[in-house]
């Protein structure tokens, strides 16, 4: 996956969420569609709460403020790879 890419997440009130223990439910409005996620997608989705593009290098140093990623290439590998996944089901845009 490319590192540099730059993804935006819709508007807030375009994605309703749910905890329920482990697990989170999403509610896409546009698509109508309710996903079920696991960690770390709601922590992605809420670091991109303000709107702004973001790139896997952003939300790995926003993250990281929060928690231990371990060995940066492989988060950062696997944050894109989450940002790729998230776009495909259209609960992330790319920029």
């Amino acid at each position: 996956m490319d590192n540099s890419l730059s993804y935006r997440r819709d508007p807030a009130d375009a994605l309703l969420s749910c905890a329920l223990e482990d697990l989170t439910l999403l509610y896409h409005r546009r698509s109508g569609q309710t996903h079920m996620v696991i960690s770390p997608v709601p922590e992605l989705l809420d670091r991109m709460a303000d709107g702004a593009t973001v790139t896997a290098q952003a939300l790995h140093d926003r993250l990281a403020q929060d928690f231990d990623l371990g060995p940066a290439d492989e988060a950062l590998a696997e944050i894109a790879t989450h940002l790729y996944a998230l776009a495909a089901l259209g609960l992330v845009r790319p920029a």
